[in-house]
C-alpha cells in the first residue's frame, strides 16, 4: 500500500502507550494496534481527528505517502 501510518513513531515522540492512547481516543486496543502496525485499510476522519488531538500533531505527522515498491517499513 502507498500510505504508511507512522503512529508508532508519533506515540514514541509523545511518550504515550497503546492503552493510554486508546483510552483518550475511545478506540479498542485491537483497532489501535491495527493502525499502529500499519495493517489498516481505512481510517475514519473522526478517529484521525481524535488521534491528532491526543498526540497534539497534524495528520501529516502520522500519514505518509510512499510510491509502491519504495516502502521503508515491512508490511
Amino acid at each position: 500500500m502507498s500510505i504508511i501510518i507512522n503512529l508508532d513513531v508519533m506515540m514514541a515522540k509523545r511518550k504515550k502507550g497503546l492503552g493510554q492512547l486508546a483510552g483518550e481516543v475511545d478506540i479498542t486496543l485491537a483497532n489501535l494496534s491495527i493502525l499502529k502496525n500499519n495493517r489498516a485499510k481505512a481510517i475514519r476522519l473522526s478517529t484521525l481527528d481524535a488521534i491528532c488531538k491526543a498526540l497534539d500533531c497534524q495528520p501529516g505527522d502520522i500519514l505518509q505517502y510512499v510510491e509502491d515498491g519504495k516502502e521503508q517499513k515491512d508490511e
